[in-house]
């Protein structure tokens, strides 16, 4: 079997994922980008590939994401017409739902003022509010976004979903379709973003969107950077008519050191740690369908390039 070669402009991540590949796929040479071996590489296993890093690889024949998402192989815009490949952790739907309760018990108990008020040695108690009169959001009702919106429902919140097609949760009020996205937003006191990045989606966290929250509302993004409209949201954290944003994904990451986003009060910034595949697991899928392709065998989880994911 050829090399399998791993990109990404994150090096730490490069020689943690070389310890796993030697843990999990000992049969696979792994190298990276400077090893001539690269050359003859079939796979190449990345993480926002460096610029001109795919196109560099004249025997290249799948190009496998370490993630879920696919959006961060846009990082490179030589990236050739090939097969692309996600990783799917069946773990990766508990870690989510772990970061959205912890995000959404921050506003609705108002840990977000609480902390706020102690760098002004400020000692006010806020008013209590049922869970069943905090209203939720969740866009995005796939695999990841049905099972956060039906857990916040057994909680006890009001939660609404809305999704590109018609879905059918226990306890939530779902909406489909973009004739129905205005009547889903309005009134919500927290939005929680789950989408996957299409076209549609670009962009989707807007003035617009922001403007049909309730006053104070705030946005929890844990779908992609690319999803935000980041003028509009420092506008509207600014201006009061958001209360705060915590922010999980960004279309550059690292986070640049001049970005806004790390210093603008009611931002909170988080490096994309809501849930990720450990490296042993991306190890064993990436290996598994570098196997394949070998055998000429089907890939699992080959992304449909019309949807995105």
């Amino acid at each position: 079997m050829s090399p399998l070669v791993l990109l990404s402009t994150d090096n730490a991540l490069l020689s943690q994922l070389q310890s796993a590949f030697a843990r999990s796929a000992p049969q696979l040479r792994v190298v990276l980008a400077n090893d001539p071996a690269a050359q003859e590489a079939q796979v190449a296993a990345c993480w926002f590939p460096p610029v001109g890093s795919l196109s560099a690889l004249p025997n290249l024949k799948l190009i496998h994401s370490v993630a879920a998402g696919v959006d961060h192989l846009a990082n490179d815009p030589s990236q050739p017409a090939l097969p692309v490949c996600r990783v799917v952790d069946p773990a990766h739907r508990q870690g989510m739902a772990e970061y959205v309760r912890w995000a959404v018990i921050h506003y609705h108990r108002d840990f977000d003022r609480a902390l706020a008020q102690q760098h002004q040695h400020v000692w006010l108690r806020h008013p209590q509010r049922p869970a069943a009169e905090y209203q939720i959001g969740v866009m995005g009702l796939g695999s990841l976004g049905g099972t956060i919106a039906t857990e916040l429902a057994d909680a006890g919140y009001a939660v609404r979903g809305w999704s590109r097609s018609a879905r059918q949760l226990d306890g939530v009020r779902t909406y489909a379709g973009p004739s129905k996205f205005d009547e889903f937003l309005q009134g919500l006191d927290l939005l929680i973003n789950l989408l996957p990045l299409t076209d549609v989606t670009r962009g989707i966290l807007c003035q617009d969107t922001f403007e049909a929250l309730a006053p104070n509302a705030a946005i929890i993004n844990c779908g992609r950077g690319q999803h935000v409209q980041i003028d509009d949201l420092i506008r509207a954290v600014d201006s009061g008519r958001l209360r705060g944003a915590l922010l999980d994904v960004f279309e550059k990451e690292p986070l640049p050191l001049d970005s806004r986003l790390w210093s603008t009060p009611g931002i909170i910034v988080t490096p994309h740690m809501a849930s990720c595949a450990s490296h042993d697991c991306i190890a064993q899928q990436v290996a598994e369908n570098a196997r394949r392709l070998a055998c000429a065998e089907p890939l699992l989880n080959r992304v449909d390039p019309a949807l995105g994911y």
